[in-house]
């Protein structure tokens, strides 16, 4: 059974403020019976959390297409130039600076970017996603600070972390995050193989959610 609301208030209200930064609320969720080092098991979730993540994202587009770099600058986006790519393979600095931001690109430059940068930005899971048919800059601007993944990573852990908001956020929609997340979850590993879910503070002790 999940945390009540008026506990988890009590949680967040007990452990905000007490840093000299905005400390962000984190979610962590253990799996059971599930072998994660199965392709088909690990988990890739792309959900959109309906209060947002408390934080503003940057966002830049790999494009030559005139029609995006038009829409990238009305909505204040970073564009990189095709011609730019391998050149930022070779320099640490600007492929670090790629870390800063969510990546977008045009279809057709996915290729040489999983070429030239995919063994930096890949490990990192910060490879850009594609600009399919329907998803248009505006779009992704609109949604930036609400989008998140929830990846099995590394060793394949029976363990997924995600960041959920920020404690300056009201309980309530940081519970209602926490709902929406836990409900995409669930319907990829289904409920019994969840083992529990946890929540905390950067600087605050893990409590049990569920």
């Amino acid at each position: 059974m999940a945390m009540s609301i008026n506990d988890f208030t009590t949680f967040i209200n007990e452990n905000k403020g007490k840093r000299k930064f905005k400390q962000t609320v984190e979610l962590a969720v253990n799996f059971k019976g599930i072998d994660f080092t199965k392709q088909n098991n690990r988990l890739n979730l792309d959900i959109l959390l309906p209060n947002g993540n408390g934080k503003s994202v940057k966002i830049a587009v790999f494009t030559s297409e005139n029609a995006i770099i038009a829409e990238a600058k009305k909505n204040n986006i970073e564009v990189i130039a095709p011609n730019e790519i391998d050149a930022i393979s070779k320099d640490q600095k600007r492929m670090a600076s790629l870390l800063n931001f969510d990546l977008y690109a045009q279809p057709s430059l996915m290729p040489s970017i999983a070429k030239s940068l995919g063994q930096f930005l890949g490990p990192r899971n910060k490879m850009p996603r594609p600009l399919l048919p329907g998803i248009t800059l505006t779009l992704v601007n609109n949604e930036s600070s609400k989008r998140i993944s929830i990846k099995s990573k590394g060793k394949y852990l029976p363990t997924v972390h995600s960041i959920i908001g920020t404690e300056d956020m009201e309980p309530q929609k940081l519970y209602d995050n926490i709902k929406e997340i836990m409900e995409n979850i669930n319907k990829k590993v289904g409920q019994n193989n969840v083992r529990s879910v946890y929540v905390k503070l950067t600087m605050s002790k893990p409590i049990k959610f569920m």
